[in-house]
């Protein structure tokens, strides 16, 4: 009889090393798309919010500037409105700017810590406060006498906060 060919064959082990190792970069390339995908997103989201934060900080007001001509402007925190008479809005107080006065006394109010007995009830002759609605304010002004607020200013100047 003749010799017959083995049907088994043994493989040595740089067979199977580099077996082992295609099957095991397939497998790190797999898991390496979904981290490099979740810090692209990450990225990109983290962008989205600093420009809404951007976009959400500013406000653009049309203001009547010198001569009654109206300019449009964009507001940013330290901007200043209004007049520079120091002398005549020597009071000043500090808070949010709501609408609304209190039975009849004021258009407007600062909301400040304390409650409401802290309100400042405001009426302004040079500044449209109705632009500054919802925005952290710094007001100067003069003080009124009044039968319903417990502070009643006219306001003169006004600083975006």
């Amino acid at each position: 009889m003749e010799e017959q060919e083995n049907l088994i064959h043994s493989f040595d082990d740089s067979s199977k090393s580099r077996a082992k190792n295609t099957m095991n970069n397939n497998v790190a390339g797999k898991t390496k798309l979904p981290i490099v995908l979740f810090v692209v997103l990450l990225l990109l989201g983290v962008f989205t919010g600093y420009v809404v934060a951007q976009i959400r900080g500013s406000s653009t007001v049309k203001v009547a500037g010198p001569g009654g001509k109206v300019t449009t402007t964009t507001l940013s925190k330290g901007q200043i409105f209004g007049s520079t008479d120091e002398k005549t809005f020597k009071d000043s107080a500090e808070g949010m700017l709501k609408a609304g006065g209190i039975e009849g006394e004021g258009a407007y109010h600062l909301e400040r810590p304390g409650g409401e007995s802290q309100n400042v009830y405001l009426t302004s002759s040079v500044i449209d406060l109705s632009t500054f609605v919802g925005k952290k304010v710094k007001v100067w002004g003069q003080t009124n006498s009044s039968d319903k607020a417990g502070w009643l200013m006219d306001v003169g100047r006004l600083q975006v906060q």
